[in-house]
């Protein structure tokens, strides 16, 4: 059974391989396809992709490090200062190059060697950043995390340009390029398209664990900005096909991976929303977001003339149940008589935790026939739930505007009720006591 397995998953990882070789041997063609076509674009467009690139780059920057203040994501924050330096540098090249081509009668063909500089950095320092998720231990102070980002950032530059300059110094053809006949016309461009690939690569592994819209497009981004090497490597001049089609690969890239970001962040700002409104152990409204509808019900019902009505709820013997049982149970009780108002109530009612031991359920256009309703299916559903402790609250009826007219007569009619509940069960409690005692 354990070489079937181990046989299973070679030929997994084989077809995978033959796909992604397939694939691309497919797109090498049609590249090649296209070098020979007689197309030549404007050579301002290419200023132009450059400039709308380098502005989704540093947006895209701007919402990574957000994601990294709400997530503490190493990964967002490493690809923030990437970009962030991407977008500069391919700024100035593209208003350098925009420069050379309006005063000049032909387009260059040499590749601007800052441009694979900064390409084959941003390459590099996707894969880093998954390296230093992996492998590096995280700090405990954010600024610290911070000037760590800052050095790594410098030293991959530093390094790429490094790597450059020693090539450039040892003779290495690095604005190599031959005629249209030949294989691989830019072959410079396959070394950053190789890391992108890797990162790719990485990235998709990385989905395992996470599958966020922000890691989703991290992949689609780096497998985009591979293929756009590949196709940039069958490029002969700045205006031909096989460069437009990588122009645009690049800037889609960074469209895409913002579209995700964006996404991610509208998640967690929902996330931060919900988080501020609610109680952290029973999910329900918190007593400030409680407030708020209240505050907008009456609103309403000032408009519409019609009444709503609040139901509160004191949860029995609680400090018993923590004193006999512990805090643990105690806190599982209230958990219990919470997922009891959620299971009751409508999809526009809303149910709060309003004080340590105190719900209430806000029913807006809701009569008192209504309300008792409820209350009768909360009580029947509190006497059927048999989990140890038992469970039993106190239970009272406000209505708007008869019981009060504005929020603070409102919450004082609702403490009366409750406390009228509550010593009229007392009582009850008492009579029985003294009844078993007598017989």
């Amino acid at each position: 059974m354990e070489r079937t397995g181990q046989f299973g998953r070679i030929l997994k990882v084989s077809q995978r391989v033959g796909g992604l070789f397939l694939a691309g041997a497919a797109f090498a063609a049609v590249a090649w396809w296209l070098r020979r076509l007689s197309y030549e674009a404007d050579p301002a467009i290419h200023g132009y992709l450059e400039i709308v690139g380098s502005v989704l780059a540093l947006t895209f920057a701007a919402n990574a490090l957000v994601r990294f203040r709400g997530k503490y994501d190493r990964v967002a924050l490493l690809v923030a200062h990437g970009f962030v330096v991407a977008g500069v540098l391919e700024t100035i090249s593209g208003l350098s190059f925009y420069s050379r081509v309006a005063g000049a009668s032909s387009v260059p063909h040499a590749m601007p060697l800052e441009w694979m500089v900064v390409r084959t950095f941003l390459a590099a320092l996707l894969l880093v950043a998954l390296f230093v998720e992996h492998r590096l231990p995280q700090p405990r102070n954010p600024s610290r995390e911070l000037l760590s980002t800052i050095a790594i950032v410098v030293a991959v530059m530093y390094l790429t340009g490094l790597f450059y300059a020693l090539a450039a110094y040892i003779g290495a053809p690095l604005q190599v390029q031959f005629g249209v006949d030949s294989l691989v016309p830019r072959p410079w461009h396959l070394l950053p398209g190789a890391l992108f690939f890797f990162a790719a690569v990485g990235y998709w592994q990385r989905l395992k664990e996470t599958t966020t819209a922000f890691d989703c497009t991290l992949f689609l981004a780096a497998g985009l900005n591979a293929l756009s090497h590949l196709m940039a490597s069958q490029a002969v001049s700045f205006t031909d096909a096989p460069s437009a089609v990588s122009q645009l690969l690049r800037v889609s890239s960074y469209a895409i991976v913002l579209g995700g970001a964006l996404l991610d962040n509208v998640r967690l700002f929902d996330q931060v929303r919900q988080m501020a409104a609610s109680d952290p152990l029973t999910a329900l409204a918190n007593y400030r977001r409680f407030l708020d509808v209240l505050d907008v019900e009456m609103q309403r019902s000032q408009r519409t003339l019609r009444p709503f009505a609040v139901v509160f709820l004191d949860l029995d013997g609680l400090k018993k149940i923590n004193d006999k049982h512990g805090h643990v149970v105690g806190s599982r009780a209230l958990c219990r008589l919470a997922e009891i108002l959620r299971s009751q109530c409508r999809s526009i009612d809303t149910a709060a935790r309003y004080g340590g031991d105190e719900f209430a359920v806000i029913l807006p256009e809701t009569n008192s026939e209504a309300a008792a309703h409820l209350v009768q299916r909360i009580r029947e559903a509190i006497a059927a739930n048999a989990e140890e402790p038992l469970l039993s609250a106190s239970i009272g009826v406000a209505l708007y505007p008869k019981h009060g007219d504005t929020l603070e007569k409102l919450l004082a009619t609702a403490d009366r009720v409750l406390y009228a509940m509550k010593k009229r069960q007392r009582a009850r409690a008492r009579k029985r006591s003294s009844k078993e005692v007598a017989a």
